[in-house]
């Protein structure tokens, strides 16, 4: 049996932030808010489904540095929505970490974006094209 990954989770400084930032960015992939509880947010494609991605409010000590530490790439469905991925989290305040764009040096077919999330975590969105 393969092994998969259940779910990702970041710690944030302001959960509310992050929430308004995720909303849209991740909608852009079909991630929705699916389920809440005090100080965490989890995010996933299917209501009835675990989410595989949370955001947790962060205890006071530490915090994300660009470029440095956790990578989050989600998986979009083809280049329109890395495009919106990429468009929606500038709106909503992310920071460009790269332009959408083939990266042949990573695979052959890999079309994706990086932003860098309000707490400076480098999340990206991509799509493996067949050649």
């Amino acid at each position: 049996m393969a092994a998969f990954i259940d779910h990702v989770s970041i710690p944030v400084a302001d959960i509310q932030a992050a929430a308004i930032f995720y909303d849209p960015v991740l909608a852009t992939l079909g991630l929705m808010r699916r389920k809440e509880r005090e100080g965490a947010i989890g995010y996933g494609p299917d209501p009835v489904a675990p989410p595989v991605f949370w955001i947790l409010a962060r205890a006071a000590y530490g915090s994300a540095n660009a470029g440095v530490g956790l990578h989050v790439s989600f998986r979009a469905k083809d280049r329109g929505e890395v495009h919106a991925f990429h468009e929606t989290a500038l709106r909503m305040g992310g920071t460009d970490a790269g332009r959408p764009g083939p990266r042949p040096q990573y695979t052959a077919g890999f079309y994706g974006c990086f932003i860098l999330d309000p707490d400076g975590y480098k999340i990206e969105a991509v799509v493996r094209e067949a050649l």
